[in-house]
């Protein structure tokens, strides 16, 4: 049985191992183990490495869309409160999708800690 591609282990939350949806316990927070074949989750470094990125991206993405919005349309004050669940949405939907892809990039290639060389 083969795993899953890369992006549907990443969209779909999939283990890289067996194509079972068991990568995340939370809306971000990855499960420990799969439910199905056992992968540890746990052995993986996914750490914060896609967060760093993620809040670059996310700030730039929200704050040119203000600017337009605020330059194009000129609206009252509040109608900018919307940039917040669109924010939190982003980078949400982005936290799942790095973490994912980085999981499954590491268990593809079999990267672990302390390897040099090999």
């Amino acid at each position: 049985m083969t795993g899953p591609t890369l992006a549907g282990a990443s969209l779909k939350g999939l283990c890289p191992r067996c194509g079972a949806k068991t990568l995340f316990r939370g809306p971000v927070m990855l499960a420990a183990r799969c439910r199905s074949c056992g992968l540890d989750y746990d052995a993986f470094n996914v750490g914060d490495g896609p967060a760093a990125f993620l809040i670059l991206i996310v700030g730039a993405i929200v704050a040119v869309a203000a600017i337009f919005v605020e330059l194009s349309f000129e609206p009252p004050w509040w109608i900018h409160a919307v940039w917040l669940p669109v924010g939190i949405l982003l980078t949400v939907g982005g936290l799942r999708l790095g973490k994912a892809a980085l999981l499954y990039q590491e268990y593809k290639h079999q990267a672990r800690e302390g390897r040099i060389g090999r």
